[in-house]
């Protein structure tokens, strides 16, 4: 009992570690936002840039997911407890969820906003050509969201979070959205008003950057949200790991599924029959330590332990 207690005890310490590193990074980005939003829309108004008042946009959208990555992360570090046995790590997929619609509704709107224009360009009407500030703020988001990405997407892969990955990923489509920007306004001020269609046309091209990864994540997170099964060559190592066990002939019944940034595993593995139920219990523990060596200390493993069958059937030891 005691070991239990110090293991829960380690094992929320850890949690309290990683959700206040999470915070921490989320914040930092969230502040890299707030400046930008309010840079761009002023250059995007000043400089007649819609292609940087659609950027201020895609930036609005990057400090509301930053926010909604804080409080959903927090829920889903919460321990389990009564109602929720396996913990509350689906809250963290939930939060992936919505920052990668929310990150596909950002796309399709700078989509058919960049369409719009391009028609009205070919229907005969002159846009605007864009200021000097208007570039000068793309470039500075260039740089502050690639960096935004770089230290977002380190934390999310090192604590193996889907929703922090998600966010860094929305640093980089603004990334991206903003070099598509420069080059549009770049072109448009070097070659003058009548290549102003250079402006939307950079957006058209990361707007479907945008849904293309945006897309990805969404397939991603509504595969765990219907307990999809982990990828065949994380299910293969576990039957390797399984397998390695001494007295293990067997292993069938495999399910696997993700639970936030933890992995779920139940088996059915098969052992002699005449081998004694401390023995049993003391291989299966085995295989759990093994696995949750390989797959972290969160993993939830479920083990069924059944004799090895004679002629296709079970048939009692002593017989």
């Amino acid at each position: 009992m005691e070991q239990m207690n110090k293991e829960e005890n380690c094992k929320s310490a850890e949690s309290a570690r990683r959700e206040k590193t999470i915070t921490r990074t989320t914040l930092a980005g969230s502040a890299i936002n707030m400046a930008l939003v309010i840079f761009k829309f002023v250059a995007g108004v000043l400089g007649h840039s819609g292609a940087m008042i659609a950027d201020a946009v895609h930036s609005l959208s990057d400090l509301i997911t930053d926010f909604i990555v804080i409080v959903f992360v927090h829920m889903g570090n919460k321990p389990q407890d009564a109602d929720h046995d396996y913990g509350h790590g689906k809250y963290e997929t939930l939060a992936t969820a919505i920052v990668s619609i929310a990150l596909f509704g950002v796309g399709s709107v700078l989509l058919l906003q960049s369409l719009y224009k391009i028609w009205l360009c070919f229907n005969g009407e002159e846009l605007q050509q864009p200021g000097t500030i208007a570039l000068v703020a793309a470039l500075l988001s260039i740089a502050l969201k690639e960096w935004a990405y770089q230290f977002t997407v380190r934390v999310g892969k090192r604590l193996k979070s889907e929703a922090v990955i998600a966010n860094a990923w929305h640093h980089r489509s603004d990334a991206f959205s903003s070099i598509g920007t420069a080059l549009g306004i770049g072109g448009a001020i070097a070659l003058g008003h009548k290549w102003a269609i250079l402006d939307p046309l950079a957006a058209l091209a990361v707007s479907v950057f945008i849904i293309k990864s945006a897309y990805g994540l969404i397939n991603q997170s509504v595969g765990e949200l219907t307990e999809k099964s982990l990828p065949d060559n994380i299910e293969k190592q576990i039957e390797q790991i399984a397998g390695s066990e001494d007295n293990v002939s067997g292993i069938h019944h495999l399910r696997t599924r993700r639970i936030g940034n933890e992995i779920a595993i139940e088996m059915h593995v098969r052992m002699p029959g005449n081998i004694s139920l401390y023995d049993a219990h003391l291989h299966a523990t085995h295989i759990e330590q093994k696995l949750r060596q390989t797959f972290g200390q969160g993993t939830h493993i479920g083990i069924h332990v059944e004799p090895v069958k004679i002629n296709g059937h079970y048939e009692h030891p002593n017989v």
